[in-house]
């Protein structure tokens, strides 16, 4: 089949490109330089198509263009904390380039889309309404959530009203190797193998850590988004997540017992989220239950690999 995809260059993005390449599908990745931070999968089926998510009629040629079968929509501002220094952006990219992305699909043809949006939609959640679900009330408490929230409605306006078959994936954080700092796993990994390597204090610099989330493997999560390509229902959302609540200092202590490291933690308040809930997980069970989709890849996996990752990234930058 032929694929069209935004975000290929992303975290996720390019675990998914690299599934879609083993099953045989051509893809067409849209590609903005300036906020890719990393290359694009080499590979004869896949094909480069530059552009901007903010550009309406370039996002229209380049999807009449690649002549989709499926669209994944990946692409955006994704980082809560960035969301606060600039909302309008965030907000622009998100929804406006989700708006855009909708609109370049119905003018093609009405192909089946994927779009990707975020547990980070619900908010703060009480102890009571846990796990999420798809049938949990959004309360978005940043611009990254609302702007996300905002894709999330669009993507069912235009099953509505255009009979475009559109469907929602909601994932929780997801790790893995290939995650670019500013996020939980990638920031500890990343101190410490410059820790292991002698390049850095033992010094840990650490937000919150009682903080408990939903931590699913990126490899997973790129494979839920072939599966609702697939089987998922048009029209509907469905949550990606491992169904377990993980406290950060977990992560922290197994990523500190990998790294073989003596360390010394500190309490750094820049890296305190205001709008910190307490614990979010959800259930994969719908999912499940219409794609057979479950995690497979265990969460002590996903942060060896992780750390493996970052001592090899900073090991190649010293050599």
């Amino acid at each position: 089949m032929r694929v069209f995809i935004t975000g290929a260059t992303g975290f996720a993005g390019s675990y998914l490109v690299d599934g879609l390449v083993a099953d045989g599908h051509r893809v067409s990745a849209l590609v903005h330089p300036a906020t890719s931070h990393q290359q694009l999968t080499q590979h004869p089926l896949v094909k480069a198509v530059l552009g901007d998510l903010l550009d309406a009629e370039s996002l229209r040629t380049a999807v009449s263009q690649a002549k989709p079968d499926i669209i994944y929509h990946l692409a955006g501002q994704a980082s809560p904390g960035r969301s606060w220094q600039d909302p309008a952006l965030t907000l622009a990219v998100n929804a406006g380039g989700t708006a855009n992305l909708l609109q370049a699909a119905v003018a093609y043809g009405r192909p089946r889309v994927v779009v990707v949006t975020s547990a980070e939609i619900y908010g703060q959640i009480g102890k009571a309404d846990l796990p999420l679900t798809e049938a949990s009330v959004p309360h978005p408490r940043h611009p990254y959530g609302i702007s996300k929230w905002a894709a999330s409605q669009l993507a069912a306006v235009y099953w509505q009203r255009y009979q475009l078959p559109v469907v929602e994936a909601r994932p929780f954080n997801h790790i893995g190797p290939r995650q670019a700092l500013g996020f939980v796993v990638p920031d500890f990994a990343s101190q410490l193998a410059a820790i292991k390597l002698g390049q850095k204090s033992p010094t840990m610099h650490v937000g919150n850590l009682d903080a408990q989330r939903d931590f699913t493997d990126v490899r997973d999560v790129a494979r839920a988004y072939q599966a609702l390509a697939a089987e998922g229902h048009p029209g509907e959302a469905y949550l990606i997540c491992s169904g377990q609540p993980v406290a950060i200092h977990y992560l922290l202590n197994t990523l500190v017992e990998a790294a073989g490291a003596a360390v010394e933690i500190a309490y750094d308040p820049a890296r305190m989220r205001p709008s910190d809930t307490p614990c979010l997980y959800g259930s994969f069970a719908k999912i499940k239950a219409h794609t057979g989709w479950q995690p497979q890849v265990h969460l002590r996996q996903s942060l060896m690999d992780a750390l493996a990752d970052w001592v090899e990234r900073i090991g190649r930058d010293e050599d």
